[in-house]
């Protein structure tokens, strides 16, 4: 099958056209004629990816994150951003990546993160369009299915995302049960302001600074923290599944493996 073919059916999941302006998702590298057996899936196309994309004779990466967000002038080896991309295209791998249209598109980023929380009948934070008659966008918020105290939903948060830690702004009240909530996988500072309109108790998402967290509890809004990586890597888990379906036997898919950018002593 080639890199075209695929690129239409995962443009069929969630079409480049839904991403944000600032965004730059697509195919950022390589050939669409190239011919693709094996497809490598991963969050991000860092060093280590790009090698393991080469090492496995990988015809296709696909990532969430893009590698390249802003123009590139020069495609050298003097950048640790081109290098990557240098690499890529002498191994005559296709580079493509699903940003901010998957996090908007129906069934991607955001309902697979409100359905792993328990978010019911979630609304977009950020509507970014209209697909059958229904919003979708950035970020989901709703009534959650098992209301919980924050220390309970925190700990719920880490089991079902597989996350060693999470930072956590806003006082324990034992007492009181969160009935409703927002999360935003990724860096979800922007929509505090949505999740606050909408009436949340507590805002899951990641890249949290000092200031917003604080802010944020005291106008009554909790945040749980599980950081940029910690609850958009299922997009690995997600992405491998939903190809082997799509593309049958013929085309092997690998999953990249946990790749932490960071560590807690």
């Amino acid at each position: 099958m080639k890199c075209s073919e695929i690129i239409a059916i995962l443009r069929g999941l969630a079409p480049e056209e839904w991403a944000c302006e600032w965004d730059n998702p697509g195919l950022i590298a390589g050939r669409m004629e190239k011919e693709v057996k094996r497809i490598f899936v991963a969050l991000d196309a860092t060093d280590q990816i790009v090698e393991e994309a080469v090492r496995t004779g990988a015809d296709l990466l696909l990532t969430h994150h893009p590698l390249v967000f802003k123009a590139v002038k020069q495609v050298n080896d003097q950048n640790f951003i081109t290098r990557r991309l240098l690499r890529l295209i002498q191994a005559d791998i296709s580079y493509y990546a699903m940003h901010t249209n998957f996090d908007a598109a129906p069934g991607c980023m955001a309902d697979l993160a409100a359905k792993r929380i328990g978010i019911l009948q979630g609304q977009p934070l950020e509507v970014m369009g209209e697909a059958e008659g229904l919003p979708f966008g950035i970020g989901k918020w709703g009534e959650l299915e098992k209301p919980a105290c924050l220390s309970q939903l925190a700990k719920e948060v880490k089991e079902k995302f597989g996350l060693p830690y999470v930072l956590v702004y806003g006082e324990e009240h034992p007492e009181r049960k969160l009935t409703r909530a927002a999360v935003c996988p990724g860096s979800g500072g922007s929509e505090i302001e949505a999740a606050i309109r909408a009436g949340a108790e507590v805002l899951i998402t990641g890249d949290i600074s000092h200031h917003q967290g604080i802010d944020a509890a005291a106008r009554g809004m909790a945040v749980i923290d599980g950081g940029h990586y910690g609850l958009e890597h299922i997009f690995v888990e997600f992405m491998g599944g939903w190809l082997e379906k799509q593309l049958g036997s013929g085309i092997q898919v690998i999953q990249a493996g946990p790749q932490w950018p960071a560590r807690a002593y």
